[in-house]
């Protein structure tokens, strides 16, 4: 067994005040969705949290969406926010589940292994009452040593290999319209449809919307079983670009399945004009 990467809302609130306690909103939103991500942390966020941006700790050299970093940018980027190797990184975003499960993995995958998610993020943080700040914190810099993991992320090419020897099983975490290729895609000139093989687990059916809580173990364990995925088989995880992927990576770890890939690049690069191959209609 695995230790929970999620931490209740008691716990944090308990924890918030310890000097190496780092709590990161790392909320996001599809672009165009207003207002920003960083003007609703403006607003409101948790006492003492910094802001985690996914697209401005990302390669810019990439004309894809948020990719993954050199691990120089990723150690440089989190020790400005704050963190220092010997911190435990707290991350939450708005309650929605899109973006802490990614910046979780990041730290994962940079070699961070003492990291966790506020379970229901500031949404159930604030249903319960508890306090919250407005502006922006701004931490003293820190040393952070990254040192990047491959195998926990896949390219574009060892999935295009994968369609032929089927080697890992691939889970989009896209809503079923935009899987089966029914509605367009949000980024223009993007084709609709999935990798060809890929199984579908929506993302949104992992939590509680009402409460923003991530859903009971065999809850969970019955969303990828219904889709008629393998829990004992290799697992990677897809999406739109390689945010809400995620969340389907962080429920397959509360299950104990620790070893999957997330592939970075997602429909957002499988899907442009004159890519591979696609497939439409159910898994």
């Amino acid at each position: 067994m695995t230790t929970d990467p999620l931490v209740s809302t008691e716990w944090l609130a308990a924890h918030m005040g310890d000097a190496n306690v780092k709590i990161l909103d790392a909320s996001f939103k599809l672009p165009g969705v207003l207002p920003l991500p960083k003007d609703d942390y403006l607003t409101a966020h948790l006492p003492g949290a910094v802001f985690f941006d996914v697209d401005a700790v990302s390669d810019h050299s990439n004309p894809l969406p948020h990719m993954f970093p050199s691990a120089e940018q990723f150690g440089r980027d989190v020790g400005n926010l704050g963190i220092s190797d010997a911190d435990t990184v707290v991350l939450y975003d708005a309650g929605g589940w899109v973006a802490a499960p990614r910046a979780w993995w990041m730290f994962l995958s940079y070699g961070h292994a003492n990291v966790r998610i506020l379970n229901g993020g500031l949404k159930k943080w604030r249903a319960e009452g508890r306090a919250v700040e407005s502006g922006e914190v701004k931490p003293k810099p820190q040393t952070f040593k990254a040192s990047y993991d491959p195998k926990r992320v896949r390219s574009m090419q060892q999935l295009i290999a994968n369609v032929e020897s089927r080697a890992e099983q691939v889970i989009d975490a896209r809503a079923a319209d935009r899987f089966e290729g029914r509605a367009p895609e949000s980024r223009p000139g993007i084709r609709s449809g999935h990798i060809p093989g890929a199984r579908n687990v929506p993302y949104n059916l992992l939590f509680d919307a009402a409460s923003g809580e991530m859903k009971p173990l065999e809850e969970l364990r019955a969303a990828f079983t219904g889709a008629g995925v393998k829990l004992d088989a290799p697992i990677v995880t897809s999406c739109g670009s390689g945010v809400s992927a995620g969340v389907l990576t962080l429920a397959l770890y509360r299950l104990g399945i620790t070893g999957t890939a997330l592939y970075d690049g997602s429909w957002s690069e499988w899907g442009q004009a004159g890519g591979p191959p696609i497939a439409t209609g159910p898994a």
